[in-house]
């Protein structure tokens, strides 16, 4: 799943709260969320299930009763992120002795009960499939004892939780259909701190998005660490399929399948899903985005290197010339499809010739967008193993810097197609630079900026594109869509 290195923005770290706040409960929540879309929506479920145990949420750090952090372990940056913001509840905590921390997600996941003995402010340490069991740790942690749950589970998805929606702005909202991933890319920890694929129940999928469309969600992102993976045939790890009964098999559910049942179910609500890996993508999910106008014509694709070498090093299951025959047949059904990329600079053995063949499929794509970073090492995955990390930093922030100017270009060259049209947008709020101006988002994620005038939040509205930078486009509302 695309990974945002930093936390939301530092006004909304925990505070743009429900409004379901339970009058009976007593007790105080401050919950923050890091790294992926996957660990936003996780602290909205783990808000659930400790509204059920008297919990509401709060805005002020220094009045509550318990502060949870979840956390990510992609990249090495992340963690000092979750290490610094220890220190700020270490200093909250000294004006509310009775305040508890809990550190939950991957990073926790990774370090387990080490956790305790490295950050002494820690009290209770929960894994990404252990959050129903926070009632009991937290028993634990009042009664004196350090708390730690961090077993992998084979079929946790928490399809039975109605998740809280923290930091919504009331228009969209996340939609989890599968946890964990198989594919074990050997710069990776997703695999070991989120376990194995399973997928979710598709009924419990439709009825939270009923759930949402009840609440007047207008957009859904269906999320997963490999969202192509998703199959349902009635529970279980996917890689058990094959021992499935040829009834489970003949009635199983894919991913084309789950994406056309949700799309036809709520014509009116607009779709998008994340993350997709190269390699589990059909050409069927495709078809089924080309067949229906409220499914976003836009995926994120990581591909992590354009050079066969590193992909194979990586173990990433495609070759170069696999990505980019998907590419190619993903703009013949949809010429309209914006894409954009996940990319990795400098990892180990990368040569100027492994660079240089990253450039030139980027030359190819054209992507929209992208996410780049330097190789970082993660411990515990098979490159920290069994790999030198041989390529210097300075190398790898060259190389980087590279793969950002030319996605830069890219990007204007993609907003400016734009230019002259008329296109659908759901706004999404207010402009971060001007209140006399919406922000929204049309069907391809980039960003539409035009005066309010007298439309809503939540609104669909043409709006006819006048200029652009490279990551944003500006105009002016010709009237409400036909969605509206």
């Amino acid at each position: 799943m695309r990974e945002v290195e930093k936390v939301i923005d530092e006004k909304k770290q925990g505070k743009a709260l429900l409004t379901e706040h339970k009058k009976e409960n007593t007790k105080k929540l401050f919950i923050e969320s890091y790294g992926c879309q996957m660990n936003m929506n996780d602290s909205e479920i783990v808000a659930a299930i400790l509204s059920e145990q008297g919990f509401n949420t709060t805005q002020s750090l220094e009045d509550a009763d318990l502060v949870l952090v979840n956390t990510c372990s992609i990249r090495e940056k992340a963690e000092t992120t979750v290490r610094n913001r220890l220190k700020k509840y270490n200093h909250a905590k000294k004006h509310n002795p009775k305040m508890k921390v809990g550190v939950l997600g991957c990073m926790a996941e990774r370090l387990k009960a080490k956790f305790l003995e490295e950050e002494k402010i820690v009290d209770l340490v929960v894994g990404p499939d252990a959050y129903r069991d926070l009632p009991n740790l937290i028993e634990e942690v009042e009664a004196g004892r350090d708390a730690v749950n961090v077993i992998l589970s084979k079929d946790e998805t928490y399809g039975d939780v109605s998740p809280v929606r923290l930091n919504s702005n009331g228009v969209s909202a996340f939609v989890s259909i599968t946890r964990g991933c198989d594919n074990m890319c050997t710069f990776c920890v997703v695999p070991f701190t989120r376990g194995r694929e399973r997928s979710r129940d598709p009924k419990s999928i439709i009825e939270e998005i009923r759930s949402m469309e009840e609440k007047n969600f207008k957009e859904i992102t269906l999320l997963g660490q490999n969202v192509d993976s998703y199959l349902w045939y009635g529970g279980g790890l996917k890689k058990d399929f094959s021992k499935a009964s040829e009834m489970a098999k003949a009635t199983a559910v894919d991913f084309a399948q789950l994406l056309d049942m949700c799309a036809t179910e709520f014509p009116k609500m607009r779709f998008r899903f994340s993350t997709s890996n190269p390699q589990d993508m059909t050409l069927d999910v495709i078809h089924v985005m080309a067949k229906h106008k409220n499914i976003c014509k836009y995926i994120h694709l990581p591909v992590q290197s354009g050079s066969n070498k590193m992909l194979k090093a990586m173990n990433r299951q495609h070759t170069r010339e696999e990505y980019m025959d998907l590419i190619d047949n993903i703009y013949k059904i949809i010429p309209e499809m914006a894409l954009s990329q996940d990319m990795i600079a400098g990892f180990c053995g990368e040569t100027e010739a492994d660079h240089e063949d990253t450039l030139n499929l980027m030359e190819h794509v054209k992507y929209s967008f992208g996410f780049m970073f330097a190789y970082s090492e993660r411990p515990g995955t098979l490159a920290a193993k069994k790999m030198e990390d041989d390529i210097p930093l300075e190398t790898k922030k060259r190389r980087l810097q590279e793969i950002i100017n030319l996605q830069q270009k890219h990007s204007l060259y993609r907003t400016q197609e734009h230019v002259g049209k008329i296109q659908e947008v759901l706004i999404e709020g207010t402009s971060k630079k001007s209140e006399n101006h919406w922000k929204g988002r049309n069907t391809q994620n980039t960003v539409v900026v035009f005066p309010k005038e007298n439309y809503q939040m939540g609104d669909f509205v043409n709006v006819k594109i006048e200029d652009c930078t490279s990551t944003t486009l500006l105009g002016e509302a010709v009237g409400y869509s036909e969605n509206n």
